[in-house]
């Protein structure tokens, strides 16, 4: 299941895949670099895990709950170009394992974050 921050973050509860949405990233337009954490990195919800220079902004992706870095997607290195857009929300930046496992059920669903942007 996908869920939503409020900074326009989408985390696949299943894998804990955390990503931008198209409404983030249509905002930033083309992303030139992308500044992955490392693996093992503890991060706090709220907190800049990862960090995007893009060509209109440089911007970043928070953390959606406190927990660990367990994954990073290395190959937005050599092609950070991939996240936008990305409507299907398939191209994520980290894994966050969750400190608290029910931490994403407080994150919104697909409706409280369509109302959110309108």
């Amino acid at each position: 299941m996908i869920k939503f921050t409020e900074e326009h973050e989408w985390v696949d509860t299943e894998t804990f895949a955390v990503g931008i949405t198209d409404h983030a990233a249509s905002g930033l337009g083309d992303i030139v670099f992308i500044d992955l954490p490392e693996v093992g990195a503890a991060v706090t919800a709220g907190e800049e895990v990862v960090g995007i220079d893009s060509a209109k902004a440089v911007s970043g992706v928070n953390a959606p709950y406190d927990g660990e870095v367990t994954e990073v997607n290395e190959s937005l290195a050599d092609a950070p170009e991939s996240v936008n857009p990305d409507s299907a929300m398939t191209t994520w930046f980290v894994k966050i394992t969750p400190s608290d496992p029910a931490a994403a059920d407080t994150l919104m669903d697909e409706d409280a974050y369509r109302s959110m942007i309108g």
